[in-house]
């Protein structure tokens, strides 16, 4: 089961047992997230058992995890502050942490953190040139036992199932990345990311690109397919979408295809389209109907909310592809960043928007207007991206 990922970095719900059961809204049963998995404010006495990678959070395990680190704060692994003593144990080596692909890793004020320094990092990590910053923490009285005799001094635990198995550092040259023994004949197939238990493609732990059924690829199947005979482009029945790192036999519901990929919006000269109950970008035979950036993207990356500054990128606008924020910094005015008051009547430019693409989110609205008519020709709400990964639509004024 494939779930959205989330960037709420580290702000919280005011209601940390809502904080909970939004977690396991989100991620019930899901296998893989297609984002960030941010775990925060979840006391240690929680039952984790719904994530399908541990069964608590004292067993929520480094050692589980491919990271990618498409989009990173700053390091792909980052481990702050643990407050209380954690065992961490993966089931078996075969599920621990096989490789970064992007980023570093930095670790620290992990007092109660056991084997950290005992991981050899290099050999996770991609990219050689990648930060690494590990800072031992004093834990020889906590009760942190040594690697097992058999480990060789590298382990994510103190018991023999738990020692780190090399696949980078001991690689024969000729192997191109990975390995699972140090001959020739070990090397894991060019796809593998973070080890494998063959050569074959199909034998890898994580792809560096693609999965395609189980097998890793460079891309995925493509709609078209050349016959040297007929020196003719045909359709290849074998033909997948790209969705993140899997190719797919269709894109998830609140995805359009665009070529053979999954996207969440059609780019500027193509409108969205449906056919055979499918949702394409095609482009414009005209002029396109005006597509405009939501709070939060492309021209208004930095923004937080729909303000006086900012009111009328909004005007004549269809489509918001993103989402539609309203704080109380919009309505009343930001008096540190120099923007004044929203004048009711500019609210009146979302008459035209007939769709929103991600979330409608009103914590505030002016008082003199008591109704939301200025929706009126709304008609979507497509949730691509989700308030606190619950909600399309919220007001809350």
């Amino acid at each position: 089961m494939v779930c959205p990922g989330t960037e709420n970095k580290l702000s919280t719900l005011s209601d940390l047992d809502l904080q909970y059961r939004t977690l396991k809204k989100l991620y019930e049963n899901c296998e893989v997230v297609m984002g960030n998995l941010e775990i925060t404010s979840i006391d240690r006495n929680r039952n984790l058992s719904f994530l399908k990678l541990s069964t608590t959070l004292a067993n929520v395990s480094l050692s589980t995890l491919t990271l990618r680190g498409h989009a990173a704060y700053h390091l792909e692994l980052d481990v702050e502050e643990e407050e209380e003593p954690q065992k961490r144990t993966p089931k078996n080596e075969r599920e621990a942490t096989r490789k970064v692909l992007n980023g570093g890793v930095y670790v620290d004020q992990n007092k109660f953190l056991c084997h950290a320094d005992t991981i050899h990092w290099r050999d996770i990590i991609k990219n050689p040139q990648a930060e690494l910053l590990v800072v031992p923490s004093n834990n020889s009285n906590l009760g942190c036992r040594r690697c097992h005799r058999s480990c060789n001094g590298r382990c994510w635990g103190h018991q023999e199932d738990q020692c780190q198995t090399l696949t980078k550092t001991v690689c024969a040259e000729q192997c191109d990345g990975r390995c699972f023994g140090p001959y020739v004949s070990d090397c894991c197939h060019r796809e593998c990311a973070g080890g494998c238990a063959g050569p074959k493609d199909t034998d890898c732990f994580a792809c560096t690109n693609f999965n395609d059924s189980g097998a890793c690829v460079t891309q995925c199947p493509q709609p078209f397919v050349y016959n040297p005979t007929s020196f003719q482009l045909e359709h290849n029945p074998r033909a997948k979408y790209t969705y993140g790192a899997f190719c797919v036999k269709k894109c998830p519901h609140n995805f359009v295809v665009d070529h053979s990929s999954c996207v969440r919006a059609c780019p500027s000269n193509k409108m969205e389209v449906e056919e055979n109950r499918i949702k394409m970008c095609m482009p414009c035979t005209d002029i396109c109907p005006k597509v405009c950036d939501g709070i939060g993207t492309g021209s208004l990356q930095a923004a937080q909310t729909v303000d006086a500054s900012n009111i009328d990128n909004f005007v004549n606008c269809t489509k918001i592809n993103g989402n539609l924020i309203f704080l109380i910094t919009g309505i009343k005015g930001d008096m540190y960043h120099g923007i004044g008051p929203m004048d009711p009547e500019h609210l009146n430019a979302f008459r035209t928007v007939k769709e929103i693409t991600g979330y409608l989110n009103i914590q505030s609205w002016p008082e003199n207007m008591t109704d939301l008519s200025v929706f009126s020709s709304l008609s979507t709400i497509g949730g691509r991206s989700l308030y606190r990964g619950c909600h399309g639509a919220q007001t809350q004024t």
